[in-house]
């Protein structure tokens, strides 16, 4: 039990990416088998496998601009809905952002600031 009160701070970010709405469902299934793994011989594989997907899923600035200003957001957002999330993607980036902001999005890359106290 001493390792997982040592990560508490990064378990709880790792709960706030699994009950993040906009989280990929196999990002959310390796968060769960992470901390799972806690503690266990398949802890080691459980945080690699996690930070390959926080990798692959972390939408970059450029990506996000590119997404918000995207036929599909207006399908997913409404031609309004989609406007203002470009203006935001827009702000964010013209902030020095490198990453969205959504909850998983931060979530996963304070998970990967991280890296380096999971990856045992």
């Amino acid at each position: 039990m001493a390792r997982k009160d040592d990560l508490k701070d990064v378990i709880a970010k790792a709960q706030d990416l699994i009950n993040a709405p906009s989280c990929y469902v196999d990002l959310k299934q390796k968060a769960q088998a992470w901390i799972d793994s806690i503690d266990t011989a398949d802890e080691a594989s459980a945080a690699k496998s996690l930070i390959d997907e926080i990798k692959v899923d972390l939408t970059t600035i450029n990506n996000l601009v590119e997404f918000a200003n995207s036929d599909r957001a207006i399908e997913i957002f409404g031609k309004e809905g989609a406007k203002n999330f470009a203006a935001h993607a827009d702000e964010l980036k013209a902030s020095g952002a490198k990453y969205c902001d959504c909850q998983a999005c931060a979530a996963g890359f304070a998970i990967f600031q991280q890296r380096d106290r999971i990856l045992i």
